[in-house]
């Protein structure tokens, strides 16, 4: 009999389609997990932007991922939008890997919260502070294109939502 743990961990094996290192867990958008006895799997996630293009890329690597796990017979995947997704929902584990990635996560205060939006981040590549936003508009609607005035390095930089 499949196990919750075994389908969080084959979840985590799948990868954001544009942001490699990342996985659908560390970016937040598993919502839920539902197990049948019969080896029924029902995973509802919330996309990072409602018009996300990798959508169905996503609904087929979380499928194929886990019909590989033992127990497991049927895999459904809805997307659910209600509540909405949050920057605030991607892991520290997920922060980190898309710094390592060079695009920088949403930035934080010390309490927790998100900044406001015309705050920049540090630059994922050298660290400096001394950054500023090229373009709201980056190569998908969840990123913005910033340039750090230290090392010379353009960067992405993932929306706060």
């Amino acid at each position: 009999m499949v196990t919750e743990a075994a389908v969080w961990a084959a979840l985590a094996d799948v990868k954001d389609p544009e942001i490699p290192p990342v996985s659908v867990v560390d970016m937040g958008m598993v919502t839920a997990v539902t197990l049948s006895g019969e080896g029924a799997v029902r995973i509802e996630m919330t996309p990072t932007f409602v018009g996300c293009p990798a959508l169905e890329i996503i609904r087929r690597d979380v499928i194929q991922r886990l019909t590989q796990v033992d127990g497991v017979f049927g895999v459904e995947v809805t997307f659910v939008f209600d509540p909405p997704w949050t920057s605030e929902r991607i892991t520290d584990q997920g922060r980190q890997r898309l710094a390592s990635f060079g695009i920088a996560p949403p930035m934080r205060e010390a309490t927790g919260n998100l900044l406001a939006l015309n705050i920049v981040p540090p630059c994922p590549y050298c660290g400096s502070q001394d950054t500023h936003m090229e373009n709201l508009f980056g190569p998908t609607a969840c990123r913005s294109i910033y340039y750090c005035d230290s090392c010379r390095q353009p960067f992405e930089g993932m929306k706060q939502v």
